[in-house]
């Protein structure tokens, strides 16, 4: 029971139709119980000509009523019989569909509600979270473990409510036809309960360790298929193959464990069951003989002990599969209870228009494994452009990623206006900062919605300005339907230049007075290149821009240049001011007028 309740907070929210489908299983219960009983009139009066008699002790009522059963005429009684069968069975079909389709209803809904609470809260974590999980992993949770809970709500929880209900029926049939049996009945639960318990423990550990490998699988396939193309440039082809296969057969080895276990009850249910049904067969069998009670009576008997096993057996699979779920229920949960690192305050304000300036206050960060910056302070005025270089790992990307608050500083603080960003909403922070990042991120959608992306109201003409601007508007006009093309997963249909483009005709739409650069021009050939930069020129008229390049003479105009070592300011000037101090700043330049 205590397993059911951990399944019962999702259930919970559509408790209407659980009451109702609980209804339609009891009703279905009942007639099961029903038509069992009817044994006794067929076997003993219409078909032996004998009354039917039951053991001393019987509760006086049934025997009243036995005895109006037993005073009816055979022929009447047939008559009487087919009629009620027909309609027993049909009111035990509708009901059972009513339940089973309200039960698989509440799955459905429970699928649902899970998939969106984990999808929303995958918002509303923080990118470390993201940097620490696997894709493929969080996308297992979604489908696989989610799946598992649904199957234990539309079969698991349908099965413990009815075959319980069937079992107290049943049991409820031998107590008042003859309560000595009904003491035989209880030793059941004992002897199948204790193995049902030993074995679900066991299948709850394998089937935690069977879903990380499913979720191993999962991971495996997403980064192969993301990565085809460099899988196929190294000819890595069978080396994928192999780590695939390996992770695949650790999953097969566990579910057979499980599978082994949970096989092992219904044989070893049915064993207990043909040995207490023996017990009593010889048992009654003498009674029947000594004419002490009637064979209907003890066909019944036996019908409703051995039909006691079936709701047995399932309920043993039902131990089973709520055994899973709860494993499911732990990786759901661990997701649903992680706590975001960057968090707006419930008081959280609205940053107003920004209008002077963007202050670094002493900032340090670390993403758990030594500091990232380190003690960085820096002032910039609103209307300048800012480069910031250095070799790969100095921290510029990180740095500039604490103006949109992706994340937090670990010390220190960064403002805007004078105001602590970690005291405004998300929204009307980033609002103001539109972003071109080095991962050009595009969705699989038209080329018209990717460039109008978080804009709500932007007309066609706008959109295609911004395009012109970035000078990607011819290109998309000779796609099949232009703005309306869908460009695949990633833009996987366009280039690594046009879908750099793309990216910033969105920024160039979005007209935010803060511009963040990283990398903007990395994937774009020298006469591109030229273009998107005489664009970005003219777009940057009046904004406060930080570009991060790693192509020094892209920068050579910005009001300010940045040298970043080791999460460090070392040098910081203009171009000409840096190449005369002969720093990193004029070695790292160096380097690419030899390259170039």
């Amino acid at each position: 029971m205590k397993h059911f309740l951990k399944l019962w907070k999702f259930i919970r929210p559509h408790l209407s139709l659980f009451v109702m489908a609980t209804v339609a299983m009891g009703l279905s219960a009942f007639f099961d119980g029903i038509s069992l009983g009817m044994i006794m009139p067929l076997g003993d009066i219409i078909l032996s000509g004998k009354p039917i008699r039951l053991p001393d002790g019987a509760p006086q009522k049934i025997n009243i009523f036995v005895d109006y059963i037993n005073r009816i005429p055979r022929r009447d009684l047939l008559q009487l019989m087919a009629v009620l069968v027909v309609i027993l069975f049909l009111l035990k079909g509708i009901f059972g569909f009513i339940q089973g389709y309200l039960m698989n209803d509440i799955a459905q809904r429970v699928i649902r509600d899970i998939r969106s609470r984990l999808f929303e809260k995958f918002h509303q974590l923080s990118l470390d979270y993201f940097s620490v999980m696997r894709s493929g992993e969080l996308m297992s949770r979604v489908t696989h473990d989610v799946g598992l809970i649904a199957n234990a709500i539309s079969y698991a929880t349908t099965d413990l409510v009815y075959q319980s209900l069937q079992v107290l029926v049943f049991g409820a049939m031998i107590i008042f036809i003859d309560y000595k049996l009904a003491i035989i009945s209880l030793i059941m639960v004992p002897l199948i309960g204790v193995p049902m318990v030993r074995v679900g423990k066991m299948i709850k550990k394998l089937s935690l360790k069977g879903q990380e490998k499913m979720a191993d699988l999962n991971s495996i396939l997403y980064e192969t298929i993301f990565g085809a193309r460099l899988v196929k440039a190294f000819g890595t082809e069978q080396k994928e193959l192999e780590k695939f296969n390996k992770a695949n057969s650790w999953y097969y080895r566990l579910s057979m464990k499980s599978i082994k276990r949970s096989l092992l009850l219904s044989p070893l249910t049915e064993l207990i069951a043909i040995i207490i049904g023996v017990s009593v067969l010889v048992w009654k069998g003498r009674e029947v003989i000594d004419g002490k009670l009637s064979l209907g009576a003890l066909t019944v008997s036996m019908a409703a002990l051995l039909s006691m096993v079936r709701p047995f057996k399932k309920l043993s699979q039902v131990n089973v599969i709520i055994q899973q779920a709860l494993a499911a229920i732990v990786r759901v949960q661990q997701i649903l209870n992680t706590a975001a690192t960057v968090r707006e305050k419930l008081d959280a304000k609205e940053l107003p228009p920004f209008s002077n300036e963007i202050i670094f206050d002493n900032v340090w960060f670390d993403y758990g494994f030594g500091p990232v910056i380190k003690g960085i302070s820096l002032k910039i005025k609103k209307g300048e452009i800012i480069a910031f270089v250095g070799l790969s790992g100095a921290g510029k990307t990180t740095l500039l990623d604490l103006v949109p608050r992706f994340y937090d500083p670990t010390q220190g603080r960064v403002l805007i206006d004078g105001v602590d960003l970690r005291l405004v909403t998300f929204k009307s922070l980033r609002s103001q900062i539109g972003m071109v990042t080095q991962e050009t991120i595009l969705f699989n959608d038209t080329v018209r919605n990717n460039i109008a992306y978080g804009m709500e109201d932007v007309s066609d003409e706008a959109v295609e300005e911004a395009a012109k601007k970035a000078f990607i508007h011819e290109t998309i006009m000779r796609l099949p339907c232009g703005y309306e093309t869908v460009i695949g997963d990633r833009g996987a249909k366009l280039s690594g230049g046009e879908r750099q483009r793309i990216a910033i005709a969105r920024a160039i739409l979005k007209n935010a007075p803060i511009l963040i650069l990283d990398e903007a021009t990395s994937q774009l050939d020298s006469e591109a290149e030229r273009l998107v930069q005489s664009a970005i020129n003219q777009l940057i008229e009046g904004k406060t821009v930080l570009i991060i390049a790693h192509r020094l003479s892209t920068i050579k105009n910005a009001n300010r240049i940045i040298v970043l070592d080791a999460g460090r300011i070392v040098e910081e000037g203009t171009h000409e001011q840096l190449l005369q101090n002969k720093g990193l700043y004029w070695r790292l330049f160096e380097v690419q007028q030899i390259q170039s």
